[in-house]
């Protein structure tokens, strides 16, 4: 699956889903009514402008946020009553903005870390895969995390949730404060294979030019509810996208998934 995805084409099943989903801090919703799916090999992208409720989204996914109403699911099994970690232990992963890496760890410990609720050799075969994999860690595994680079910080954020193998993984910008050279690298390279791997993804990011290189489908989040869900060829299609972070309704795009041989 890729970004040039067409508005026709049917998506295949989710693994994971937000279905009509509230949710907030104490009694106060942030965000209202809010679906989004992610499937195998799609890079699903949620913006927004600065205070839509897309971090508040990502975690009540995560299980960090109660629902007030909703439920999400993951291979098709209601998890809105998990805990984090029962999320994790099923397949979901995710990486957040910032505190992403144990700062005076080194490399080869934060990826153990990541590897924490394993049997203690099979977190040895797993993080060796990881700096097998990667091979730039590799080279790092000595160095404490707080003296890496930026990039190389995010992508040994990223390499230690892919300990747990989590078939689908959410991210909350993991370009922010990375020079344009290093984001554009994190997202083509790194989060665009992951996908082509056979993984779903829920990314969260604000530099929308290179997201859109490696998104399949796009969700546009406004004062907390949706504004747009439609493949992202047909949000780079629109006459004027930026007139989506200010419509008082939503815009007309294609939010019905059609099943694999419907009519």
């Amino acid at each position: 699956m890729t970004s040039s995805q067409s508005a026709d084409a049917p998506r295949p099943r989710p693994l994971l889903a937000a279905r009509q989903i509230t949710a907030g801090y104490g009694s106060v919703p942030v965000i209202r009514g809010v679906s989004v799916e992610a499937a195998p090999e799609e890079v699903a992208l949620v913006i927004g402008p600065n205070g839509a409720g897309k971090s508040t989204l990502i975690k009540a996914l995560n299980g960090e946020l109660s629902l007030m109403a909703g439920s999400v699911q993951f291979a098709g099994e209601d998890i809105s009553g998990l805990s984090e970690n029962q999320r994790a232990a099923r397949g979901l992963g995710y990486v957040p903005q910032s505190r992403d890496v144990f700062g005076p760890l080194t490399v080869t410990e934060n990826l153990e870390m990541g590897g924490y609720a394993l049997p203690r050799r099979e977190a040895q075969v797993r993080v060796a895969a990881i700096l097998d994999r990667f091979q730039h860690l590799a080279r790092l595994r000595k160095r404490e995390a707080q003296t890496l680079s930026g990039g190389e910080r995010k992508l040994l954020a990223i390499a230690r949730a892919l300990v747990a193998e989590p078939t689908a993984l959410m991210l909350d910008e993991p370009t922010a404060n990375l020079a344009p050279a290093v984001a554009e690298m994190v997202l083509a390279e790194v989060i665009g294979g992951l996908a082509g791997s056979g993984r779903a993804i829920l990314l969260i990011e604000q530099r929308l030019a290179l997201a859109l290189d490696v998104a399949t489908w796009v969700y546009v989040l406004v004062d907390g509810e949706p504004r747009f869900s439609g493949p992202a060829s047909a949000f780079k299609s629109l006459p004027d996208m930026g007139a989506v972070f200010f419509a008082s309704t939503p815009v007309a795009s294609a939010q019905t998934r059609k099943p694999k041989g419907a009519l």
